[in-house]
């Protein structure tokens, strides 16, 4: 499994690399001032970092206690990938409806859209980042 400092790293450049991407397209793809989108999509971030930290964590263990490995095939990443965005879905809609002043319908709306983004986002992140990061109990295993 991943060190608590892979971890970290794993979740903070996440993070970073998906604001420098959803913050101008947010903004754009809604019509909404850039700063308020930032708002959002900070507090989103710092939200998610935290979600990821313990969600991965979770995750792997359960995935090791299943399938004695941590090693993710195609289809368990698209798992990975939709319940994290669930779970984060829950927790930030609300949010987004109360700081942007807008329904909870246009928050939802506007939460699956960064979902969906994140969702795509995330499985080639992850992806990426194993491929630079390999852990060593991997080499004993096919490629996914």
């Amino acid at each position: 499994m991943r060190s608590p400092l892979d971890r970290l790293r794993h979740a903070l450049s996440f993070e970073l690399i998906a604001l420098l991407l959803v913050v101008p397209l947010g903004a754009f793809a809604f019509g909404m001032p850039l700063q308020d989108i930032g708002v959002v999509s900070v507090v989103s971030a710092t939200l998610a970092t935290l979600w990821n930290l313990l969600y991965n964590w979770l995750f792997d263990l359960a995935l090791r206690r299943t399938t004695g490995t941590t090693l993710k095939s195609p289809r368990i990443r698209l798992l990975h990938a939709v319940l994290f965005e669930g779970g984060l879905l829950i927790v930030l809609m609300p949010f987004i409806a109360w700081y942007l002043g807008v329904s909870l319908w246009h928050a939802l709306v506007m939460d699956l859209s960064f979902a969906l983004f994140y969702m795509a986002y995330a499985l080639a992140f992850n992806w990426a980042y194993d491929r630079l990061f390999p852990l060593p109990e991997w080499q004993k295993a096919p490629q996914a």
